[in-house]
């Protein structure tokens, strides 16, 4: 379904967006690929068909229509735009200054919701489209230490949640994807709570699900029209189904693992926990 099409993704430069250029590059598709790393996103384009570069600040979001205008004519169409780009985050709410928030809410957030509305009518007067909000386990468990990660990854999935009600008859698809730990950098590149890098990944993403793997099970829950995809395993995927069936026995899980000291472990020994 994806040949000659032409896809949109943020946060293309590495990691779960680089994986999924690949992989609709080999399907045929074009794309047009997006993120703050110029050479990176050049390395990513040299390996798939047909490309154009559109780099950008997520948080420039006065910069948004006018990218939008000019990713829509290079084709003549957007077929499918990925929401991928994104921080995490490592401390404590507590202490953890609102500066982290507003950038985190500002990247997560705001931004794919910016670009989902200047790409929104056209699509809707072009016959239809298909929306990717990649979200993550923590948009729908509260995970400790990330608060404003799980914060804007809730409400990612709130939004195009809406979206999906609103224009499914207009022919607008939305799938909201939400992977546990897989392979990339997110841990390394999290905020911590002055604002600063962390710099260091964890046990659970390093040996999380290889990007390629996790943007083929993306893809195939596209293709299969499914409007929301849980990609984890273990206790990640068995915490994301807690929340609806027990969220009571949720909430006092991710409460103990504080208690046991799951954050100071995480800060002592260099993340690898």
């Amino acid at each position: 379904m994806f040949e000659n099409q032409c896809w949109w993704i943020t946060g293309a430069s590495s990691g779960i967006g680089a994986a999924l250029a690949r992989a609709l590059a080999a399907r045929g598709a074009s794309l047009v690929l997006s993120g703050r790393n110029v050479a990176a996103l050049e390395t990513v384009a040299e390996a798939c068909r047909d490309t154009l570069i559109v780099p950008f600040e997520a948080t420039d979001l006065g910069a948004i229509p006018g990218l939008a205008e000019r990713a829509w004519q290079w084709q003549g169409r957007i077929d499918g735009l990925v929401n991928n780009a994104g921080i995490s985050q490592r401390s404590l709410a507590v202490d953890t200054t609102f500066a982290v928030y507003e950038k985190l809410i500002a990247v997560d957030l705001l931004a794919p919701i910016a670009l989902t509305q200047a790409l929104l009518p056209r699509m809707v007067q072009a016959g239809g489209g298909r929306i990717v909000a990649i979200s993550s386990v923590a948009g729908f468990v509260g995970v400790p230490l990330r608060s404003a990660y799980s914060a804007a990854k809730h409400g990612l999935v709130g939004y195009h949640d809406a979206v999906r009600a609103e224009n499914a008859h207009l022919g607008i698809h939305v799938h909201v994807i939400a992977p546990g730990s897989v392979q990339t950098d997110v841990a390394k590149n999290a905020l911590l709570a002055d604002g600063s890098r962390r710099g260091v990944s964890d046990t659970a993403i390093d040996g999380g699900m290889p990007p390629d793997e996790a943007a083929a099970a993306m893809l195939a829950a596209i293709e299969a029209g499914k409007p929301e995809l849980i990609l984890a395993a273990g206790f990640e995927h068995d915490a994301a189904m807690l929340r609806r069936k027990d969220p009571e026995s949720l909430f006092e899980q991710m409460s103990a693992l504080v208690r046991a000291g799951y954050a100071t472990k995480m800060a002592a020994d260099g993340g690898k926990s």
